[in-house]
């Protein structure tokens, strides 16, 4: 047995590594410089803890908050690593003392802020010591066109420069091409080695709600029978997870908020409660869970819109880090998109990164548009494919699909006549017949595909082509500024080799003319009825766990409760329900009728 393994299997007591862990250890014991991009829950900290005990001399590891070098400190003193870590919570006594046993060697890895590395004194302090590594994790944060930019990280671009002898090694859960390519050009002049391991997740049910007037309604109505399980809700505003998490106490659950604004030792506690405790809901904004190694995270949902897919990608990784079935929402709605959309405008960044960043989120929009699987669509992004998935949103309960390769032919034909260099905004204009300046200019009134999309609304344009980037029949090229291309999928619906469907697009959310109107249970109504409620909740229960899908995609407890008012006895009834359409009528109908029918006959019995 190696020494990589003898030390894998005494000290982490495992007999063999995870997918992709020895490639990268074996990359680092050759002195090699890199960066990897593994998913959550591949093991990326061993990666490097590892070797780092095989190197001769010491190893620095810069970590961008305090509770993960915590967290990550204590797990390997705990495994009697030789490990420490110097941040601003610590007193200074304690501070000095943990660098003069570093700098006697007494101290193998040392985990440190950016802020704290890239001063000069500490530059000056470690050159002597001959460190054998530098470990840059979450390095996503170095990049720009990361989902966590840090302006501190920029400055670890000098470390090549400081310690030329020493190897460099990134880690990142996330980071589609460009943001690998900025990285490894910022930390290695581009000459580190990039391992890419996949981003697929699929014990990570994913599901998307159109946000309503009363969206913690919607977000209880995920939350149903999780009063004992941990997860994480993400809010855009730190006001937003005060309320959150006010409202979810008030509903039974064990729920903090978690944000910049509030006392240190306050977020200390939180974040203690969330890693000792199984029934704890944070309420947090994007920086919580960060490198938190809690395994049974078993939901995430956001009830506002993320920056762009990697950040949500990011987040959502924090759930179901054991490999166990764990489950996600996104609930988003316009006003969220208006914020996002200003929060870029309104940054003091250069042009060419607002355009940027401006696609990353439409590309996260055409996920939330997406009516075909949502796996396929987030794994698209990162250049990734895969099967149907079978338990998402879309998957599960798929949309009316309305066959539409006319207008994708139009769509195709506007991009490949303008020669696939232009944003979403002019090809519209070209379909509708409208003569901006920049149209005239070039000349786009006079190509053959000019107007004939005009009698559909702007409106509807934008949605059938986020739907058609979203299906991969086009692709947003962020390098162009946006434009828009047309892929190989969409190239066959071009030449007319392949149909089009998309789906449905609806401006106004119609009233549904229901047989049988739905209303409103009372409390009374619930206490009588509670019987027939916890069977038809057990059975709701039964169904949802042999699909391995939240309860709530079965049906929700609106639905429940029109059956317990109009206790249905015939599957044409049942069908008349608010809530029952006839895909879920046809999978689940009879079930729920037979609890229906025992219930009310072992009254008649009675």
């Amino acid at each position: 047995m190696d020494d990589k393994k003898k030390i894998l299997l005494n000290i982490w007591g495992y007999n063999s590594f995870r997918t992709g862990q020895e490639e990268v250890i074996d990359n680092i014991l050759y002195r090699e410089n890199l960066l990897a991009v593994m998913p959550t829950g591949a093991g990326k900290s061993l990666c490097y803890q590892l070797p780092a005990l095989l190197l001769e001399n010491q190893t620095i590891v810069v970590s961008p908050l305090v509770a993960l070098m915590d967290d990550q400190v204590i797990g390997l003193k705990d495994l009697g690593v030789k490990a420490e870590r110097i941040h601003s919570g610590m007193p200074v006594y304690k501070r000095t003392q943990i660098w003069e046993e570093f700098t006697n060697k007494k101290i193998k890895i040392l985990y440190v802020s950016p802020e704290s590395l890239m001063r000069n004194e500490m530059l000056s302090a470690l050159k002597p010591l001959n460190i054998s590594m530098f470990v840059i994790d979450e390095a996503h944060c170095i990049s720009k066109w990361g989902s966590d930019f840090r302006r501190e990280y920029e400055l670890l671009k000098e470390l090549q420069n400081h310690f030329p002898e020493a190897i460099i090694s990134a880690f990142t859960a996330t980071a589609d091409e460009e943001t690998r390519a900025d990285i490894n050009n910022k930390l290695t002049n581009g000459k580190g080695k990039i391992f890419l391991y996949g981003f697929n997740r699929p014990n990570l049910s994913l599901a998307v709600q159109q946000k309503t007037n009363n969206w913690k309604a919607q977000l209880l109505e995920f939350l149903v029978n999780r009063k004992n399980e941990s997860g994480i809700v993400y809010c855009l505003s730190q006001n937003l997870t005060e309320k959150c998490a006010d409202f979810l106490k008030l509903e039974g659950y064990n729920a903090y908020p978690f944000h910049a604004g509030l006392d240190t030792q306050v977020k200390i506690d939180t974040q203690d409660k969330f890693m000792t405790e199984d029934n704890v809901v944070v309420c947090a904004t994007i920086a919580f869970g960060m490198g938190i190694d809690k395994a049974d995270v078993r939901y995430v949902a956001h009830v506002s819109l993320p920056s762009s897919m990697e950040a949500f990608y990011q987040e959502i990784g924090r759930a179901g880090r054991d490999g166990l079935e764990a489950d996600t929402l996104l609930i988003f709605g316009l006003q969220d998109l208006f914020q996002r959309k200003r929060f870029i405008d309104m940054s003091d960044a250069q042009d060419s990164f607002k355009i940027k960043e401006h696609k990353r989120l439409d590309a996260l929009i055409a996920y939330c548009d997406s009516a075909t699987c949502r796996r396929q669509t987030l794994l698209s992004y990162f250049k990734e494919t895969c099967e149907p998935c079978g338990k998402c949103d879309n998957c599960l309960n798929p949309s009316q699909m309305i066959e539409g390769t006319e207008y994708a032919q139009m769509v195709l034909s506007a991009i490949y006549r303008t020669g696939q260099y232009f944003g979403s905004g002019h090809i519209v204009d070209v379909l509708r017949g409208v003569e901006s300046n920049k149209v005239k200019v070039k000349g786009h009134n006079k190509i053959k595909t000019f107007g004939v999309g005009r009698t559909a609304t702007a409106d509807f344009w934008k949605i059938f082509i986020r739907q058609m980037v979203s299906a991969n029949y086009l692709l947003i090229n962020i390098q162009r500024y946006g434009a828009l291309q047309i892929t190989q999928k969409g190239e066959t619906v071009l030449k007319g080799e392949e149909e089009y469907f998309y789906r449905k697009i609806e401006f106004k959310t119609p009233i549904k003319e229901k047989r049988i109107k739905a209303q409103t249970i009372d409390a009374d109504t619930l206490d009588e009825e509670k019987e027939l409620f916890s069977a038809l909740k057990s059975k709701r229960m039964e169904l949802a766990r042999k699909r391995r899908v939240p309860a709530y995609i079965i049906f929700p407890d609106s639905t429940l409760h029109q059956m317990l008012l109009h206790k249905p006895q015939t599957l044409e009834v049942m069908g008349r329900l608010n809530g029952v359409g006839p895909q879920k009528l046809e999978k689940y109908g009879d079930s729920f009728l037979n609890v229906i029918k025992q219930y009310t006959n072992n009254l008649t019995d009675g």
